[in-house]
């Protein structure tokens, strides 16, 4: 990791939860097929929509937790653009 990536990181302006997310992403399509299998396994017809569906409520639940991040971000270059137009502009050279 680059000094600067690390000073990033350590100042929050890298965020490390999208990362978490797409992790518990993954975890959750797994509990959902195990899920899902053992449900099959005891005579549950339940299991298979749990197996199909799930992975997909899963996605969807993880998708809206990263637009929240995506919307932090565009705010966050709105409020640097707000600012570059704030400053005063350098008058050019006669």
């Amino acid at each position: 990791m680059k000094e600067s990536n690390l000073k990033e990181f350590l100042s929050f302006h890298t965020m490390l939860t999208p990362i978490i997310i797409q992790i518990l992403f993954w975890v959750g399509v797994a509990i959902c097929v195990i899920a899902g299998i053992f449900l099959i396994a005891t005579g549950k017809i339940q299991g298979l929509l749990i197996i199909l569906l799930g992975p997909v409520v899963v996605r969807v639940y993880c998708e809206i937790l990263i637009i929240f991040f995506r919307i932090n971000d565009t705010l966050a270059e709105i409020k640097e653009l707000m600012e570059d137009r704030r400053s005063p502009q350098s008058s050019p050279p006669a």
